[in-house]
């Protein structure tokens, strides 16, 4: 049985190799297919905007020039005096030899004929003031020529941008191309893939989440259905030591509750804790305006019985006070061990005299039970007892006033219950 799920392991492991290694090789294969398409394409692009567009622009610059010239020999010709032919001749003679035109051998020699042409023309108007009219007829022809050399080399610049961009079309074609062909391969790999990981992965991990979500402490440890990978066996064994872990964590909460709630060694509240319920007990009485105590309580000679018998008499002696407490007072009613000897409790529902009437039944009870420690010693024990009644007071303050009847009880001899002095 080990031996056969280790092949077909073996088998999925290879499936998985198989597919991985044909996908890298074809995906490789378009992925040298791009990059070649896409260097033709920025080659395509480093011309265009290092060559053909400056080209362009110069282009523009001479046929702008040309028209320039033409514009100005029109005027040459067109103004009636000699001194705006003047002019005009001059704007030509500038624009001529801009270096623009200067740099384009064909602009340049038909631009140094005109330059040539409207001199002569208006030396011979100097000369003769018909002589214009009769160099007109050259002067148009020399105009169609410009014309036709402006549309040369506009369309020189359009086959230049056309022939870039079109090398540049025909290479984003070819990666497009590729590119749907390598869409292809991912989508056929994913597919694979996908079929393969559901089969062997999804659902096995779907059935350990839910397992996980029903998860509790309180449930037996789930248990899993025989499987074919490793990894998944390892996540189902990972989720029964977690049940386990939860189990013992849920153990641990309780205990450490029990250590942040109740003292170690009386089994009642701590003060912490305490101090919250009686809290929340004092502000309910007061919001319904019902009556509630509380009362500080004192071993008696406590010192001497740690003194004469031993810090293990003194725990005996406080633990059987506790239990005292525990089975005196009512469920209701909320005690606390407030420190060292000390004992805090709260009556709610009780007025001062049935919180005395209590107090003194523990104070009597007390008195009359001796103590068995534990070298068999037999140890009689008092305690002192002071109360008061909350009314609009906070804990605090009602402890404080119970805390100093404690103290007249002590003064007073001790063995006794005295309520507080409102």
């Amino acid at each position: 049985m080990t031996r056969s799920m280790g092949l077909h392991r073996l088998r999925i492991s290879h499936a998985f190799a198989l597919l991985v290694t044909s996908f890298t090789v074809l995906f490789v294969a378009v992925a040298v297919l791009l990059w070649h398409d896409q260097q033709q394409a920025h080659a395509a692009t480093e011309r265009l905007l290092q060559q053909t567009l400056p080209e362009i622009v110069r282009n523009r610059q001479v046929v702008r020039n040309l028209e320039k010239i033409r514009q100005e020999g029109e005027r040459f010709f067109a103004l009636g005096s000699p001194q705006e032919s003047q002019q005009a001749l001059f704007v030509v003679m500038v624009v001529a030899n801009h270096p623009s035109i200067r740099e384009h051998d064909h602009a340049a020699g038909l631009a140094q004929e005109v330059e040539h042409f409207l001199s002569q023309a208006s030396l011979q108007a100097q000369q003769e003031p018909h002589g214009l009219k009769s160099s007109y007829p050259a002067w148009h022809a020399l105009s169609q020529r410009l014309s036709l050399l402006v549309d040369d080399v506009s369309v020189h610049g359009v086959k230049l941008a056309s022939a870039d961009l079109g090398h540049m079309s025909q290479s984003m074609q070819t990666v497009r191309t590729a590119l749907v062909v390598a869409l292809v391969l991912v989508g056929a790999f994913l597919l694979l893939l996908s079929l393969m990981l559901s089969r062997f992965l999804i659902i096995p991990l779907q059935r350990i989440d839910r397992k996980l979500s029903t998860l509790r402490v309180d449930q037996p440890a789930p248990i899993y259905p025989t499987t074919r990978l490793v990894e998944v066996h390892s996540i189902e064994e990972a989720t029964q030591r977690l049940h386990s872990s939860l189990q013992e964590l849920e153990h641990a909460r309780h205990q450490l509750e029990t250590l942040a709630h109740f003292d170690a060694m009386t089994g009642l509240y701590n003060r912490h804790h305490f101090m919250e319920r009686a809290t929340v007990e004092l502000q309910r009485a007061q919001r319904y305006a019902h009556p509630i105590c509380v009362g500080m309580a004192d071993l008696d000679h406590f010192k001497a019985v740690n003194d004469n018998h031993g810090h293990a008499a003194g725990d005996v002696a406080l633990k059987h006070f506790a239990q005292l407490l525990r089975e005196t007072l009512r469920q209701t009613d909320l005690v606390c061990r407030y420190g060292g000897e000390e004992f805090a409790f709260v009556c709610p529902e009780s007025s001062l005299d049935e919180a005395r009437a209590m107090a003194e039944r523990v104070c009597q009870c007390f008195a009359s039970q001796a103590i068995e420690l534990p070298d068999g010693t037999r140890l009689q024990a008092t305690v002192s007892i002071g109360i008061a009644s909350v009314d609009r007071r906070t804990l605090e303050q009602a402890l404080s006033q119970a805390d100093e009847a404690l103290y007249q009880a002590k003064r007073a001899g001790r063995n006794r219950v005295v309520p507080a002095r409102t």
